[in-house]
């Protein structure tokens, strides 16, 4: 194999990787996005989740007392 030849399939191979690495970068952006849009979701779902338990303690302590209020009146 002459320079040349040499010179040219190597350039030919980086070209071939610098199209690797950049669709490997766009598969990584991508999986970054879903990723974080996962995250966001997951985030909302458990911010809802604390808020319902809050409100299923609120109510616990409401029919508490008025168990205890319907006992004292017997």
């Amino acid at each position: 194999m002459t320079t040349k030849e040499d010179i040219a399939s190597v350039a030919g191979q980086l070209a071939t990787l610098t199209r690797t690495v950049e669709e490997m970068a766009e598969q990584l952006k991508g999986l970054t996005q879903r990723a974080e849009s996962q995250k966001e979701r997951s985030d909302t779902q458990q911010e809802r989740i604390e808020l319902a338990a809050k409100e299923l303690t609120d109510v616990s302590d409401r029919l508490q007392a008025a168990a205890n209020a319907l006992r004292d009146s017997i």
